[in-house]
């Protein structure tokens, strides 16, 4: 194993439920999975042994908290007389064997995509790998917006179009309000007596951006994703530190309006309805003015690294899209901006 080091603290403090802390950096600055980052996953509600949980449980969840990296048989797990426990720590174990067959947490992320016999993982367990790596790449931080940004990259968001702005807010806290406002089992019982006060998430810019250091692993804060604002620009440096950080390749993305290119060569869609658009109208297909409004994000991105890039596109630019669906939700694919690059074969 390559050399790790604990992590330092550097810079504001956040986003501490992505289990950062409990990693390593190894020698090439990627994250190193440790026995405590695996302890974690271990002691989730729907592994951690129950007052119901039968002796074998009980001893395979000992057997794990004492080595997280032991072998586990078929047999183990057979043994343990609930079925939903049985296969939740199928689970987990799968993702176990598949960090531990990798040098990092990086390289276990990129072989998620690769092909091959890359296993099936829940969506959650995935987008918590992409919230630890970023702690990675943004480590160093020290723009708040840039932070938020990020966050499209692994938790959904709720897209408001209200009052000519482009307004993003996390899908599960903007239910959560819907449902409680914000008050937890209270706020449940206001709504359903029709007496809940109307709670506003508070939307960050350049003069308040302070208040999401002490809010971040909270993620109630609202940014407008407008062309000119800076949680625009802030998306765009993140994935170019995304991408130099996942593949060593530096590159320079910035937001734009439209797409006013004869020679339009390669296009990327960042999640599944701006792969849908963006296909549509390089192939010069008609679409309704619904479709072009959906699209909430355009960027030019140009790869420094010639020598990186196919011998046909180097030059040329890579358009990136990003879009809402019909019913005003985003959900972004980041390894879209790993896989789907017109790089030069390494095999």
């Amino acid at each position: 194993m390559s050399e790790t080091s604990q992590l330092p603290v550097v810079g504001k403090d956040y986003w501490r439920s992505a289990g950062y802390q409990l990693l390593e950096r190894n020698g090439g600055g990627k994250l190193a999975v440790t026995a405590d980052f695996l302890r974690a996953y271990f002691t989730r509600p729907e592994v951690h042994p129950v007052d119901e949980s039968c002796a074998n449980e009980r001893a395979l969840f000992d057997k794990l908290m004492a080595d997280p990296f032991c072998k586990v048989g078929e047999q183990d797990i057979v043994a343990i007389a609930d079925e939903d426990a049985r296969d939740n720590y199928r689970i987990v174990l799968r993702f176990r064997d598949h960090l531990a067959a990798h040098e990092s947490l990086e390289a276990a992320y990129l072989a998620l995509f690769g092909g091959g016999n890359a296993p099936a993982l829940p969506p959650v367990f995935i987008d918590q790998m992409v919230h630890a790596i970023l702690c990675n790449v943004l480590r160093k931080a020290r723009d708040p917006m840039r932070l938020r940004a990020a966050e499209l990259f692994f938790r959904e968001q709720n897209v408001s179009l209200d009052d000519n702005r482009v307004m993003l807010a996390d899908e599960e806290i903007v239910e959560m309000y819907a449902k409680t406002g914000g008050m937890g089992g209270l706020g449940q019982l206001l709504v359903e007596s029709n007496t809940a006060r109307q709670v506003t998430l508070d939307v960050i810019d350049d003069e308040n951006s302070d208040i999401y250091w002490d809010r971040s692993d909270r993620f109630d804060t609202v940014i407008d994703f407008r062309f000119t604002q800076p949680a625009l620009d802030a998306f765009a440096r993140v994935m170019e530190s995304w991408v130099e950080h996942m593949l060593g390749i530096e590159s320079r993305i910035q937001p734009m309006q439209s797409i006013k290119d004869e020679r339009w060569s390669w296009h990327i869609g960042l999640d599944v309805e701006a792969s849908r658009i963006l296909n549509a109208l390089y192939n010069g297909d008609d679409l309704g003015s619904a479709d072009i409004e959906q699209i909430i994000g355009l960027f030019r991105m140009d790869i420094r690294d010639r020598k990186a890039v196919r011998e046909n596109m180097r030059g040329k630019p890579v358009y990136l899209g990003l879009a809402m669906t019909r019913g005003g939700r985003l959900r972004m694919k980041p390894q879209n901006l790993l896989v789907n690059l017109p790089l030069v074969s390494l095999t």
